[in-house]
């Protein structure tokens, strides 16, 4: 939904109205987001008391289900007044994922609460919680079941959880598949088969945009930006179908001109934060955690770009440092200095 103000073009005409930010003049076409199960659509009403405590902690409610954890350091202070709220994130933003089961000795976090001690899967999941007094575990076991019912990848690791019930001494491996053979233009809601992959021994073959979650392991894995299921991963209840997110083999519109075919990660987060007729909100609807989703998006966006712009330094002039003569001849003397100059484009914004 856009203003005519916002348009592209002079032309008063209704019907020749061009807008870029949305959909890049219709060039950005992708699946709409269906709406979420009857569960869902109520707790994000804001029409009840249960509703509304929801949305004051829908935050702690989606981490309870994240599958990954959530780099840099979330500033809470700006919120110690009565203004609105606001998410403020510093420090290096990625998206990890653990082992399929916890070390010895330690709780169950994230993806493993899925697989480990289901028995007592409501408390697990209030336990991981800071304000576990203020949550509500009616809704906890809502918000499992939903998912259980509607979210491919919660789906996938209940079935890991199947094979290590009747197989607890074969050591298993859970491939997170980086790639689709589908058009995401027109089909963004995969199969359990699609997304995951149960491995039982050695790895064969592997994409570099897998992710290959160990048994059991103290080591965290990073997720590529690129892999389909990062944001599912990270906020189960704004896809609870375990919707595709970005990749980069999304094409635009076949009518589209120019040498760029495929969709930046721009133009797909500018896309879904739009309001359509016909569309689910769901994103839009989420208060405190769209908050975090825009924060999250926006530090994936400049991250990509600061990698395109590292990888294409002939086209900025870069030049390497290759000796002490090139020093000397500039007058440095800071080793800091020795090593690769990275140059940013005009256009790129400077911090302060």
């Amino acid at each position: 939904m856009m203003w005519s103000k916002e348009r592209t073009q002079t032309d008063q005409d209704i019907n020749k109205l061009k807008f870029s930010l949305c959909c890049m003049h219709d060039d950005v076409k992708l699946p709409p987001l269906k709406q979420p199960p009857e569960s869902l659509t109520l707790l994000l009403s804001n029409s009840d008391t249960k509703s509304r405590h929801f949305l004051d902690n829908i935050r702690a409610y989606n981490m309870m289900f994240s599958f990954t954890s959530m780099g840099g350091k979330i500033d809470s202070s700006v919120n110690q007044g009565r203004g609105p709220y606001t998410f403020r994130l510093y420090g290096h933003n990625y998206h990890r994922i653990g082992s399929l089961l916890p070390q010895e000795g330690s709780s169950p976090k994230f993806a493993q609460l899925y697989i480990y001690d289901t028995e007592h899967e409501v408390q697990n999941r209030l336990n991981c919680s800071k304000n576990t007094k203020s949550l509500n575990d009616v809704i906890v076991r809502e918000l499992k079941d939903m998912l259980d019912s509607h979210n491919c990848l919660a789906q996938a690791f209940r079935m890991a959880r199947e094979r290590f019930e009747h197989n607890d001494d074969v050591g298993f491996k859970l491939r997170l598949i980086g790639r689709r053979r589908t058009d995401g233009r027109a089909y963004n809601l995969p199969t359990v088969s699609e997304v995951t992959a149960l491995i039982v021994g050695d790895i064969d073959v592997c994409d570099n945009r897998d992710v290959v979650v160990e048994t059991k392991s103290g080591i965290l894995k990073r997720i590529n930006e690129l892999h389909p299921s990062y944001l599912v991963m990270q906020y189960p209840l704004l896809f609870p179908y375990g919707e595709d997110g970005f990749t980069s083999e999304i094409p635009l519109s076949d009518k589209k001109k120019g040498k760029r075919r495929k969709l930046s990660m721009r133009e797909f987060f500018a896309y879904r934060i739009q309001e359509r007729e016909g569309e689910a909100q769901t994103i839009l609807n989420a208060r405190k955690l769209l908050h975090q989703f825009l924060v999250d998006a926006y530090t994936i966006v400049e991250a990509q770009r600061i990698s395109f712009i590292k990888a294409n330094q002939k086209k900025f002039r870069s030049d390497l440092k290759k000796n002490l003569t090139d020093i000397a001849s500039t007058g440095e003397i800071d080793p800091s200095s020795i090593g690769k100059r990275i140059v940013l484009p005009s256009s790129f914004p400077k911090g302060d």
